[in-house]
């Protein structure tokens, strides 16, 4: 073993690449994990499996990427549609 060893070329980074998947963090309602959670034990499957085959048939389905303009109009409808009107904020 050396005494001293060069790290100043080194990256910061996984040793091990991953494949086709990032680990991300996100906020999900109790209510979605604990189904999503309870579906996975009783097919015996692990609920982040199944939340991303989920995300995967919706967009399928849709066909369409979730752009800007779509998510706002679609934050638009469930605020309106939720609380009888929205308010914007500068």
């Amino acid at each position: 073993m050396k005494a001293e060893y060069d790290f100043s070329k080194g990256k910061r980074k996984a040793l091990l690449p991953q494949k086709g998947k990032t680990r991300i963090s996100i906020f999900i309602d109790n209510a979605i994990l604990d189904v999503f959670r309870a579906r996975a034990e009783n097919v015996g499957t692990g609920y982040q499996t199944m939340m991303n085959n989920a995300l995967r048939q919706y967009l399928s389905e849709t066909g369409q990427p979730v752009t800007e303009t779509r998510l706002r109009k679609v934050l638009r409808e469930e605020f309106t549609a939720s609380s009888g009107r929205l308010t914007r904020r500068g």
